[in-house]
């Protein structure tokens, strides 16, 4: 890992009409648009469903880093996360994170292991932990064979 700080550079660009065009160096394109809650077509990637999305990616990838420091065997997981945006104040702002999480691990795994380093991903993922929006986590762990 590089020391930090880290920076992180995206482009947006968009004309009057249509898609919003999303880029980073070395990332191919994203094509976005306003969520149908917006008046949007609803079928393009949104900020608010990237915004989610990032939430589920932060929180699998904070996993596997927490899974490979403690030696954690496990088959695959899952997460579902749902983000509800609200008004409060007059501002719309995200106000919770649901995040829902299935691991699968091999017969023989220590559950209470399991569970505790899914636990330690959401205390450690830095989107959570950068937005105002509360995160709960419901976890799950599944034995293979069971």
């Amino acid at each position: 890992m590089q020391d930090f700080p880290h920076l992180y550079t995206v482009t947006a660009a968009a004309g009057a009409q249509g898609d919003v065009v999303v880029e980073g160096a070395a990332l191919p394109p994203l094509m976005t648009a306003p969520p149908s809650q917006f008046g949007g077509p609803g079928d393009r990637w949104s900020p608010e469903a990237l915004l989610v999305a990032a939430v589920a990616d932060c929180f699998i990838l904070s996993f596997r880093a927490i899974a490979k420091a403690t030696k954690l065997p496990w088959d695959a997981i899952e997460c579902a996360v749902s983000g509800t945006l609200d008004r409060v104040d007059k501002v719309s702002l995200f106000t919770e994170f649901h995040v829902r999480a299935t691991l699968r691990v091999p017969a023989g795994t220590d559950e209470a292991k399991a569970r505790a380093a899914m636990e330690r991903a959401e205390q450690i993922c830095l989107i959570t932990n950068s937005l105002k929006g509360k995160a709960h986590l419901e976890a799950r762990v599944e034995i293979s064979g069971q």
